[in-house]
């Protein structure tokens, strides 16, 4: 039953991630920078009102006194910070395809750092899934003559916070508030100066002081599933789930936004898509084995 649910908040979270294109294709003429701003912001202004309506001051305070885990947070916070303002930069640049990439190359990336750091045993097949997608990418920089930031950046920011979110021991709706809380301080003044120096969007419209507004309530959802998801299934699973998100992303930008999507991209795309189905028929081979052994 805890990996049914875990499954569910995995799946949960990364639907909403997958359409999130639509969201901020909407604001596209707020710059990235100042996007994320307002998120960490009324992100953050969010949580800790949850934290108050649910009465739980004492042990939100409790947390704050525990040095090893606010370090632990703060690389958390920092991590799914650059995550976020790639992520919006790319979708408001028309470059949601190659964001999608990167989401397709994280769940592998997460097998390899769950090897690295959660001693997690990489099978032969996981080895070859992970050697094909590793072509995929150098396929990629021998036709553009240079490496995917974009795509790379969001892999290995969002497996990495995967890997820290796996090591603390702290409710979603906590962790969530911590993190938002160390960027509050520096997101706010940034938008102070913007608007001392009258280049800010807010207040300029009510549509998007709105959607502004939104995005914080909206950012918070999917990441707290995923929190959630991260204390009851294994760093592996979690990273099979995340297959939902960048097919939806790849659909929304070839699709709906008319990204190219050409002969490279379609040979690079489909060896990751190769490297997945070999990694996920693997695994679940793996988890069948595993059940009927415990039956016995």
């Amino acid at each position: 039953m805890k990996d049914r649910f875990g499954i569910l908040y995995a799946i949960g979270a990364y639907a909403c991630w997958g359409f999130f294109p639509l969201f901020w294709k909407q604001i596209d003429h707020v710059g990235a920078i100042e996007i994320i701003m307002h998120r960490m912001v009324w992100s953050c202004l969010l949580m800790v009102g949850l934290i108050a309506a649910m009465r739980q001051w004492r042990e939100f305070i409790d947390y704050l006194r525990q040095p090893e885990l606010l370090v632990r947070l703060f690389v958390a916070s920092l991590l799914m910070s650059i995550n976020w303002g790639v992520f919006v930069w790319a979708v408001n640049v028309d470059r949601v395809v190659e964001a999608s990439l990167g989401y397709f190359i994280n769940p592998l990336l997460s097998v390899l750092l769950a090897v690295l750091f959660f001693s997690e045993k990489l099978r032969k097949i996981q080895g070859l899934a992970v050697l094909i997608a590793t072509v995929g990418v150098a396929t990629l920089v021998v036709a553009y003559g240079q490496l995917p930031i974009v795509s790379l950046s969001l892999a290995g920011t969002f497996a990495l916070y995967g890997v820290i979110k796996k090591t603390v021991s702290v409710p979603a709706t906590h962790g969530m508030a911590i993190e938002t809380l160390f960027m509050f301080v520096p997101a706010a003044l940034y938008l102070w100066y913007l608007s001392s120096v009258d280049q800010a969007h807010f207040g300029r419209d009510l549509r998007t002081d709105g959607m502004l507004v939104l995005s914080g309530f909206l950012t918070l959802i999917p990441l707290t599933l995923f929190a959630l998801a991260a204390k009851k299934i294994s760093l592996t699973a979690l990273g099979m789930s995340q297959y939902l998100a960048p097919f939806l992303q790849l659909s929304i930008g070839v699709f709906i936004y008319q990204e190219p999507f050409g002969s490279d991209r379609m040979l690079a795309f489909g060896l990751v898509w190769l490297a997945l189905s070999i990694f996920s028929i693997d695994q679940l081979g793996h988890r069948r084995k595993h059940r009927t052994a415990l039956q016995r």
